[in-house]
């Protein structure tokens, strides 16, 4: 049988076959060149919508830290929370958030009382109408405790394409002691002045970490993120900034600054053999009583630092050994001439000091005194002096880590070129130099001089910063630094200098600084500024020391800016000796049953409300007292009540009659912490005022609680 292939009928039909495939090829290739050159515009703008490459993603801030590692600073998340109800529209869930439309701005208005349910239900339904895509719940950023509680209410609990709840993620920073230290922890970002200062400033290379990459992908309506480089989160600082004794000058400052109505307060503690800045505290007036942290006025002020300053000046007249502590200083009755101007003490219109051996010059710190010492002996070779002032180490510029900072400016006396005339120097410029004008030192600098003389002499860059810490780990130190051996050329006159400054708080001008329980040393200070506006005379109040005198440990200064009478150092010596004393108590450690007197027949107090803490407290002190309950109780199982006394004899712990659930209860006589307890158990938001226990409470006890009611609590 024959198998001869057919030509004929098989050929056009690969002939044909052949042309389609051509046709085809040739309109893909149309196709991709119409796309590649005529689309190109609108497929790119796809391309964009649809992809991103190369997005930078932030690293984690890290955080500030306190000396003893509390979270001063930290990055914490935040959130703006806005509806797509288009995305709601689509999911044909509207009949579902009609439903629900009451009780999710009944939600809104417990999550944000400022704002009613009604107000919340017509501007949403408005919205809805509008079919608005990314309308806003609440004008402001809300915590993520806050986004959750959103995130709960009905509806908006569903997938944000079914439900319609968007939220877009900041990183906030937060300081988590408020306004403490606020001035030299700094901001970055967020600041209201929209500066940036601070330690946040000058670290931010350490905190701020590196940006990560990612790509963005839609798929399927949905974003998805592609990490290409992770980001790399940012290393905590450990400051030498401690938390409690910040608080106590912060506190101590401001109760100062309100009683004699100041306008600017500073105050700043040091540690002796480190140079560790402890507390820094720079207070401004913001209004009636009112006081902030505007301006670091303690690393930037340069004004004349009055009589804190004639330390300096004694230290070189004995160093130089031009004057000894034996000598005598006649000061008249108080007025002495000094090339044609009037140099006064400060009781020259009580008859002045006169005769004054040199430690009391310092003791009463008299003008006079100091002036005639220095200028009788440096008058025709001032250079030397002001070289003695440079080698104390309070011109030095101290390289402090904070923006504004600035060295103390002392200017060198100068000649003309045929060396025969002053040229920037004149008579009364040695005298008036002496006593602490015709110089500008800032506060951390007349610090940094008398921790100083605190520590034998040897000066102590300040510091503010000890380490850098990543994941647990110490990555970085910043050691103590000594910048001068010693500020003095003979160690004999540190002894001398050091037992002046004990007499200024003992029997001389800053006997407010004197403490019952431990040595002060220090200098008062005043001199006299003047504002802005060149109309008004104010003063510079000051007084600067260490404690306890015998084996320094902490130096601190303490400045105040006042204008009008009466104006004193004597008001910063106050306000040193309550850091002081409260520094020291700190660093006293007592067993707790050292606290019972046993020779006392006196029973303590004890405050009203949950009496398990009381039996508790007691019992571990070893007081008589008496229960109605048979056996202790942990904190979980509180009684509440009250305390009799009988006579010094016994104290009975006594239940007390509770209200109703939903009816305000009585909290007279509680602790602040129990009283809060109890009513915000019930749903009643409270509001202190005062410290101690309750004496007054706004909403009566039986009162029927209602929803975003406000309890304010009195307490004396």
């Amino acid at each position: 049988m024959s198998t001869k292939f057919n030509n004929k009928k098989t050929l056009p039909r690969y002939v044909f076959l052949v042309i389609v495939m051509g046709c085809i090829a040739c309109s893909v290739v149309v196709k991709a060149a119409y796309t590649m050159y005529v689309k190109r515009g609108f497929w790119m703008e796809v391309a964009e919508r649809t992809s991103q490459d190369s997005i930078p993603k932030p690293p984690v801030r890290g955080n500030i830290l306190s000396c003893d590692g509390q979270l001063m600073a930290s990055s914490i998340p935040e959130y703006t929370l806005h509806i797509d109800f288009k995305a709601l529209h689509n999911a044909k869930n509207d009949s579902l958030w009609e439903a629900n439309l009451d009780s999710i701005c009944i939600g809104l208005n417990e999550i944000f009382p400022e704002k009613s349910a009604a107000k919340f239900k017509s501007d949403l339904e408005a919205a809805r109408s509008r079919q608005e895509q990314n309308y806003a719940i609440w004008p402001k950023r809300v915590n993520y405790n806050t986004f959750t509680q959103v995130k709960r209410l009905p509806v908006l609990c569903l997938h944000k394409y079914k439900g319609g709840l968007n939220e877009t993620e900041f990183n906030a920073r937060k300081k988590q002691f408020g306004g403490l230290a606020s001035r030299t922890l700094g901001a970055l970002y967020g600041a209201k002045d929209s500066a940036r200062f601070g330690l946040e400033l000058s670290y931010d290379s350490i905190l701020r970490g590196k940006n990560g990459i990612i790509n963005r992908r839609k798929v399927l309506n949905k974003y998805l993120e592609l990490t290409i480089v992770p980001p790399v989160d940012g290393a905590d600082i450990v400051t030498t900034i401690d938390v409690n004794i910040q608080d106590l000058a912060e506190r101590a400052v401001i109760d100062e600054l309100r009683e004699i109505d100041a306008s600017v307060g500073v105050a700043i503690v040091m540690e002796v053999a480190t140079g560790d800045v402890k507390a820094i505290v720079n207070m401004e007036k913001v209004g009636e009583n009112q006081y902030a942290e505007i301006k670091n006025h303690a690393v930037s002020d340069l004004l004349e630092p009055g009589s804190v300053f004639k330390t300096a000046s004694l230290l070189v007249a004995l160093d130089d050994g031009v004057i000894d502590t034996t000598a005598y200083i006649e000061t008249g009755g108080g007025i002495w001439n000094m090339y044609g101007r009037k140099m006064k003490d400060h009781n020259w219109a009580s008859g002045g000091c006169g005769t004054l051996k040199v430690p009391s010059v310092l003791h009463k710190s008299s003008n006079i005194g100091t002036s005639r010492i220095i200028d009788d002996n440096y008058h025709n070779h001032p250079e030397k002096f002001v070289e003695g002032i440079y080698r104390t180490g309070i011109a030095d510029d101290l390289g402090i880590p904070l923006n504004g900072a600035s060295p103390a400016r002392i200017r060198m006396p100068k000649k003309d070129a045929r060396g025969k005339q002053w040229v920037n120097w004149s008579n009364t410029a040695l005298p008036w130099m002496s006593i602490g004008y015709e110089t500008q030192v800032p506060p951390i600098s007349t610090l940094t001089f008398y921790n100083a003389i605190a520590n034998n002499g040897k000066m102590m860059r300040p510091r503010f910063v000890k380490e850098v810490v990543k994941d647990g780990q110490v990555i970085m130190e910043y050691p103590p630094e000594v910048m001068r051996e010693s500020i003095v050329k003979h160690p004999s006159t540190l002894g001398k200098i050091r037992a002046m400054l004990e007499g200024v708080v003992s029997v001389g001008t800053g006997k407010k600084a004197a403490s019952k329980t431990f040595k002060s040393a220090g200098k008062t200070g005043t001199a006299q500024i003047w504002t802005s506006a060149g109309k008004t005379s104010a003063h510079l109040l000051s007084f600067a020391g260490y404690f306890p005198a015998d084996a320094p440990q902490y130096s601190c200064i303490v400045c105040i800016q006042k204008v009008g009478s009466p104006a004193s150092g004597g008001f910063c010596a106050k306000v040193f000796k309550d850091i002081a004393e409260g520094i020291m108590a700190k660093n006293i450690h007592l067993r707790v049953q050292s606290a019972r007197d046993s020779l006392s027949a006196l029973l303590p107090d004890v405050k009203d409300g949950n009496m398990t803490a009381a039996d508790n407290a007691l019992s571990y002190l070893g007081y008589k007292y008496t229960t109605e309950w048979s056996s202790q109780r942990n904190d979980a199982q509180r009684v509440w009540g009250y305390a009799q006394k009988e006579g010094n004899k016994q104290i009975d712990l006594k239940k007390s009659q509770l209200y109703k659930q939903g009816q305000v209860p009585s909290v007279a006589g509680m602790g602040a912490r129990d009283a809060v307890y109890m009513l915000e158990k019930r749903g009643v938001r409270t509001k202190l005022q005062g410290r101690g226990k309750v004496v007054k409470q706004s909403l009566p006890p039986g009162h029927s609680i209602k929803k975003g009611e406000i309890c304010i609590l009195t307490l004396q």
